[in-house]
């Protein structure tokens, strides 16, 4: 349970800041084996029902902190369906112009990922040359500070830069917040954006485990499975209040730095170096 709870947790926390949650995952574990505690000893349907419910529970928190933009949103799905376009459907189009290269992406990517980019010399190569990148882009003039302002090509290129967050330690969130800097959005916008993006990739994801899950014929939710949603949901949520409170007044470097250690103690791991 101890373990679960704690990549609940850690999920919940890394899954939407720019510090991937991949490299914490597999740090994460490392750390619960040094300290003896043993992994999960469910079925691999119960494991799929936990992954599930971690991303239902990040889903859930990225949902509720921009719930209007979220609203404005829906509202412009409904303005695109009674045949007239307006300021809330634009928003609309811009994430799903966005999301669609890294659907495309990840579908015929899946399986180059779980086979070749799971080393965890990759993951921690990519954490730090991926934070760098978030260092160089956050020192770009600041020209665009309110969603009217990004254009469709900013969202394509974005959407783009989101498709090499399939190697793990690159970071979705990470990514797309560089892009958006780069691009010369302030650094709430960056990060707003970023997360609009995050919510049809992350239910992609959802959606997809669960298919997978059905077709094993096993749907039932455990009790670690819902402990574990709610876990991440508060985790989520609390990460996400805190970076963009952040980000009002301050730089994203204190997350390069954290990356750029986090990737140093990876290395250290994968080439057998005490770290003291």
């Amino acid at each position: 349970m101890y373990y679960l709870i704690f990549l609940a947790i850690v999920q919940g926390i890394t899954e939407f800041l720019p510090i991937s949650s991949s490299a914490h995952l597999i740090l994460g574990r490392d750390l619960m084996s040094a300290i003896g505690l043993p992994p999960s000893q469910g079925t691999a349907a119960d494991e799929l029902a936990f992954d599930i419910a971690l991303h239902v529970g990040s889903l859930g928190a990225v949902l509720l902190y921009f719930r209007r933009d979220v609203g404005e949103m829906v509202s412009g799905l409904i303005d695109l369906l009674r045949g007239h376009g307006s300021e809330r459907s634009r928003l609309l189009l811009l994430v799903a112009a966005g999301t669609v290269p890294i659907l495309i992406v990840g579908f015929l990517a899946r399986n180059i990922v779980s086979d070749l980019l799971r080393a965890t010399e990759i993951m921690a190569w990519a954490t730090i040359i991926f934070g760098i990148a978030l260092w160089v882009a956050d020192r770009t003039p600041i020209a665009k500070h309110e969603p009217k302002a990004v254009t469709f090509r900013d969202a394509l290129i974005i959407g783009l830069m989101q498709c090499l967050a399939i190697i793990p330690g690159v970071s979705r969130s990470g990514i797309t917040m560089t892009a958006g800097r780069f691009l010369g959005f302030d650094r709430p916008l960056s990060a707003r954006f970023a997360l609009l993006l995050a919510m049809p990739t992350v239910a992609a994801a959802g959606i997809l485990a669960s298919y997978e899950l059905y077709d094993q014929g096993d749907t039932r939710m455990t009790a670690d499975a819902l402990i574990g949603g709610g876990l991440a949901f508060i985790a989520a949520w609390a990460a996400i209040a805190l970076m963009m409170r952040w980000l009002r007044d301050a730089s994203y470097t204190p997350f390069v730095i954290y990356r750029i250690l986090l990737g140093l103690v990876l290395l250290a791991l994968v080439y057998g170096i005490e770290v003291t």
